[in-house]
């Protein structure tokens, strides 16, 4: 009997994870996965508690822990990354940990001594495959965590259009207060399973802001100056990685610097098929057959495949060969162009406008009502009969084909944004609202 009630309160754990802004389907590898972190206690205050953001009072009053032992199950929980705490007006706010960014980075970013690291790395490797991505990108899902920057040095000169801040790394640190320099959890995690092939360093995990002071606190990552951050871009470009950041326009909270061989947004693509798993930059490459002579270095170097070397036109009784690049599959990175010895291949601006989320509010708002959970951020009291009631009822409005793509369409998303903001005011969220 214990066994099995120790596996129900995990089972709970997984839905509620699952109703979070990421989808974790439930299997014998999630639940291993769970046991692993979570203690039966912790378990069921994750399960307790408001699905969004939420100051301590409200989390005891709805969980209905003594204040001593729920200010130590939330250190232990935040010290672990399966709660994350921000200091916001004077005080600590916290939310469960989705499984991506979340319980995956924080898992593996871990460096103290209690970290089984190998045996982390193996549990989320069984886990983290098709079935996962398929939950979350499976029906054509375009809202993404991360989004793609475009190496700068790569735009083609001649048509420049001035890059706009939240499309460079280097405006994004300039613009920054905080920084914070981790481990990458993708390349500890492929370091531990010995699918490690490149020679890119672990230590290049880039995090702002609020974020930032949240790892610095609980020893996910150190504090560097600004300088440093700027040291940390420049050696990505020379190693010629991906820069993916926070899917938000307004105070990114992270840079990702990403390799082919380890990241698993970019094997999401490559591997597992879904080329939504991350959101493109808003240039795309392009190739001067002219100055093109097909050396095949670009399709070597470009993360996701999209580039190949086909047979063009006769010239000088020679068939010359030259990139072509798939503008579908393309990320829009210019690590291309980076690579390209011959000024080739550069980047231009999509024909098609690409749109990424202002804030970290609309973020997961549109990303909860494209994996049906949105109703979890609306009415967020677990214990709550009026915010179960209406959990169900929206749950199966926003469940319809119809309505989702209505809401998510060019001309009802802002009009619906403007009115999940409102809403939350009205539900005195305006702290939520503002991130």
């Amino acid at each position: 009997m214990g066994h099995a009630a120790g596996k129900d309160i995990y089972q709970k754990l997984g839905s509620k994870i699952d109703s979070l802004t990421v989808r974790t389907p439930w299997n014998d590898s999630f639940f291993k996965i769970l046991k692993e972190l979570y203690s039966e206690e912790e378990a069921q205050l994750i399960v307790k508690m408001p699905f969004s953001l939420s100051a301590f009072d409200r989390i005891m009053k709805i969980t209905a822990i003594d204040e001593p032992r729920l200010h130590e199950l939330l250190e232990r929980l935040c010290a672990k990354g399966l709660i994350i705490d921000f200091w916001v007006e004077e005080k600590y706010w916290y939310m469960p940990s989705p499984l991506v960014v979340g319980i995956f980075e924080m898992t593996m970013m871990r460096m103290d001594q209690n970290a089984r690291s190998a045996v982390w790395a193996n549990m989320f490797k069984e886990y983290m495959g098709n079935e996962f991505w398929g939950a979350n990108f499976g029906n054509n899902e375009r809202v993404s965590f991360m989004r793609t920057l475009v190496h700068e040095e790569a735009i083609n000169k001649p048509n420049f259009v001035e890059i706009l801040d939240y499309e460079s790394a280097v405006a994004i640190v300039e613009q920054s207060k905080k920084f914070a320099i981790g481990t990458c959890s993708c390349r500890h995690e492929k370091f531990h399973l010995e699918e490690k092939s490149c020679s890119t360093p672990l230590d290049t995990c880039s995090s702002f802001g609020k974020v930032a002071d949240y790892l610095i606190r609980h020893n996910f990552a150190k504090e560097v100056s600004k300088s440093q951050m700027l040291e940390n871009v420049a050696r990505s470009k020379e190693l010629k990685l991906v820069l993916s950041a926070d899917n938000i326009r307004e105070s990114p909270t992270f840079i990702c610097h990403c390799c082919k061989c380890c990241c698993g947004v970019l094997l999401g693509i490559t591997k597992h098929g879904y080329p939504n798993d991350i959101v493109t930059s808003t240039y795309v490459s392009n190739v001067d057959e002219g100055n093109c002579n097909g050396c095949g270095l670009c399709v070597k170097g470009c993360p996701v495949n999209a580039i190949e070397i086909v047979a063009g036109e006769e010239r000088d009784e020679k068939i010359r060969s030259h990139a072509r690049v798939n503008s579908s599959t393309c990320l829009g990175c210019g690590v291309c162009g980076l690579i390209c010895r011959k000024d080739a291949i550069t980047m231009v601006k999509r024909k098609k406008k690409t749109i990424h989320p202002a804030t970290t509010f609309e973020r997961i708002i549109l990303q909860s009502l494209e994996r049906g959970t949105l109703q979890n951020q609306l009415f967020d009291n677990p214990s709550s009969i009026s915010h179960t009631v209406m959990r169900g009822i929206l749950g199966g409005f926003f469940r319809l084909s119809p309505v989702k793509k209505a809401l998510m369409s060019d001309l009802l998303r802002s009009v619906f944004l403007s009115s999940m903001k409102a809403g939350a005011r009205i539900q005195g969220r305006d702290l939520i609202v503002g991130m």
